[in-house]
């Protein structure tokens, strides 16, 4: 009984904890949907007015679907890039030999120390100037092509593998990009939805580095768009906490449905069943 009592009160505060972290986003999405939103129990517990008005005026304003498909592009490249070097750059951080590991692993993680406003002057110089990469979906992506979270999730992963694996793969003649792509990758897929989760929060998100980059409307990603939106025209709709609001959610759905579809792989693997004894 005692057992079973702390049991329910364990599930009581995950409970508990769970709707206080849900709450933003209830508020969030009920206020986008509502005529006139505001901190009142009716907008907490609506009983009517529901609209898409909010929503209908975001998009006579700013091309939404325009602004989603450019986000798709810059976020996609971002993944691609984040996702090969890393795996390339973390496999051999963690099982190749070479001169220079140990000073390239202290690089890295001083790298992640240095925030990234501090380097973004000198990077828009050298994207704009240097490469003349202005108003371009390559001068977006190309500063985060590579982050070095991804390479150190990745370096952790294939460090826990058994190194029997490798040594018999080596043993049968395989290469190293061989040994990558059909032994380590299949074993380190919750490092691999880590990564892609946490990769595709961040540029999905930025809105400061694609705002410099371009001028242009019309390869502006989401996050420019409403960030533009909210700050310069939502207070001249007729209602601004609902056009925020529809922003908001606007921006944070396809995170969520992600999330969502991603969850499931957050398991940990037994990867050391994949050796005898």
């Amino acid at each position: 009984m005692r057992r079973q009592r702390g049991t329910w009160v364990r599930y009581l505060l995950l409970t508990l904890a769970a709707a206080v972290f849900a709450f933003p986003f209830y508020f969030m999405v009920v206020g986008a949907f509502q005529e006139s939103p505001t901190n009142t129990p009716d907008h907490l517990l609506p009983t009517s007015g529901w609209t898409l008005d909010n929503f209908a005026a975001i998009d006579s304003r700013i091309d939404l679907l325009g602004s989603l498909g450019n986000s798709l592009i810059f976020t996609a490249g971002v993944l691609l890039g984040t996702v090969t070097f890393g795996l390339l750059a973390g496999y051999a951080m963690a099982r190749l030999d070479f001169r220079g590991r140990g000073a390239t692993w202290v690089l890295m993680l001083l790298v992640q120390m240095v925030p990234f406003q501090l380097l973004m002057i000198p990077l828009y110089v050298q994207i704009t100037r240097g490469f003349g990469l202005g108003d371009t979906y390559l001068g977006m992506i190309l500063p985060f092509a590579i982050n070095t979270t991804a390479v150190f999730i990745f370096t952790q992963f294939f460090r826990a593998l058994p190194q029997e694996m490798f040594e018999a793969a080596r043993i049968d003649g395989a290469s190293e990009l061989r040994i990558l792509t059909s032994i380590a990758v299949p074993l380190v897929k919750p490092a691999l939805t880590t990564v892609v989760l946490v990769t595709f929060i961040g540029p999905w998100n930025e809105f400061l580095w694609p705002f410099l980059i371009t001028k242009d409307a019309t390869l502006q990603p989401l996050a420019v768009s409403l960030a533009n939106y909210i700050s310069n025209v939502a207070q001249s709709t007729a209602n601004p906490n609902g056009a925020i609001l529809a922003g908001a959610t606007t921006l944070a759905f396809p995170v969520v449905i992600l999330f969502c579809l991603f969850q499931r792989y957050f398991t940990a693997s037994n990867i050391g069943s994949a050796v005898k004894g």
